[in-house]
């Protein structure tokens, strides 16, 4: 038999199928609740008056909680004013269906979440217990932590203000422990002419690490700067634009520097879990006495052996005659500036939602938004935590496609 050729006819026609687009969603009204922070000395509040006034003129609503903004000095005058309704009642203002806080949910606040709700707050890992989440997941609550939102550049930008903000405030806090006033060595740092510039160690040569190196160098200080990523430190003196003292983590080397040093810097970051302890009590007992160690990694653990927490009211500690500063929330203490710039990120974040019908529908259209959801619709997205404390884990790309 013949193989019949393959026929074409001209009355089949290729053409393509219409593309269907995804129809922007309507714009909607949202309401925006922001507690007193009760914990953790937070002095941070997450949206400051001038940002509360352009929410409200874009037609959303803002109750926020008596005396909320009043340890960064904003007055709820202000926020009156901004159009913000103020109210007395803790509670009241955990009926928002969207929560904004600068500090963790707490215990405290479990029983006055809401089912459905949307908080966006940050996340202390170290203090994070699993019946919180538990408590957060029954109410089918999304949680998103501030400091795991990502922006257009795959930064992430209240990290970012928070670690500059940390890396400039370091060298403040060392020139006030060097002073004879609190029982320092009576060194100014920096240093004039004729005398010997003080020496700044940093460990750690992220942004912290580049603040504080910036801060150090302006005031005359000889830094140098250990890191055990190369890259890091190639990036800190393109940044900084002047060539530095740098070096691998050697503890040989790392030891014989903290020797001589005046001021001692810890700001090792750590993606997951705690810092890398780099430095030991060994080194910490061959210190110069009156000299100053900054473990601004403490919140992760800390990376000096010698260091153990303190607090912004008892912030310093002596050990082996160095004076140690191990305060863990250290932006809180320049609260002003630090509500600004999370407020700076959350605002237009808020807007946005709000344009498009909502935070699930601004997580569609937004992927680099979905690195900060720890828990959508109550369903735990991030793998760490569920590993951590053993609970169920689903992924959020899923998640977010089934319910298209």
């Amino acid at each position: 038999m013949s193989q019949q050729k393959p026929m074409i006819s001209t009355s089949f026609s290729y053409e393509t199928l219409e593309e269907t687009l995804d129809i922007k969603p309507r714009p909607e009204s949202m309401m925006i609740g922001i507690p007193k922070e009760i914990a953790f000395q937070e002095n941070r509040v997450a949206l400051t008056p001038d940002a509360v006034s352009v929410l409200v003129s874009n037609g959303h609503q803002v109750v926020i909680e008596h005396n909320a903004g009043e340890a960064s000095h904003f007055q709820d005058k202000e926020y009156s004013e901004a159009g913000a309704r103020i109210v007395y009642d803790r509670a009241e203002v955990f009926k928002a269906p969207i929560l904004v806080k600068s500090a963790p949910v707490i215990e405290e606040d479990l029983d006055l979440l809401q089912q459905n709700q949307v908080i966006i707050s940050p996340i202390h890992l170290t203090i994070l217990k699993a019946s919180t989440l538990e408590r957060m997941m029954e109410k089918k609550i999304t949680a998103i932590s501030f400091e795991n939102l990502k922006d257009d550049s795959d930064s992430y930008p209240i990290v970012r203000s928070m670690s500059e903000i940390a890396g400039s405030a370091v060298m403040l806090i060392a020139a006030q422990y060097l002073s004879s006033s609190n029982h320092g060595k009576g060194v100014l740092l920096g240093g004039i002419s004729g005398i010997a510039p003080t020496k700044v160690i940093i460990i750690g040569a992220g942004i912290v690490g580049e603040y504080a190196a910036r801060a150090a160098i302006a005031l005359g200080a000889s830094v140098k700067v250990f890191d055990n990523n190369v890259y890091r430190l190639k990036r800190l003196q393109n940044n900084i634009g002047q060539r530095m003292w740098t070096s691998v983590l050697e503890p040989r080397m790392l030891s014989k520097q903290l020797k001589t040093c005046e001021v001692a810097v810890g700001a090792l970051g750590s993606q997951t879990g705690r810092t890398p302890l780099v430095v030991t009590e060994e080194m910490v007992s061959n210190m110069r006495p009156g000299s100053v160690i900054i473990d601004v990694s403490i919140d992760r653990g800390g990376c000096f052996e010698t260091s153990e927490i303190t607090s912004h009211e008892h912030p310093v500690f002596k050990k082996y005659g160095v004076i140690h500063y191990c305060v863990p929330n250290i932006p809180s203490g320049f609260s002003r500036t630090a509500s600004q710039a999370i407020s700076n990120v959350l605002m237009p974040l808020l807007m946005e939602a709000g344009d498009n019908g909502g935070f699930e529908n601004l997580v569609w259209h937004k992927l680099h938004l979905r690195s900060g959801i720890y828990i959508f619709k109550g369903a735990l997205t991030n793998f760490y935590l569920s590993q951590r404390f053993d609970l169920k884990y689903t992924d959020l790309n899923l998640l977010i496609a089934s319910q298209r």
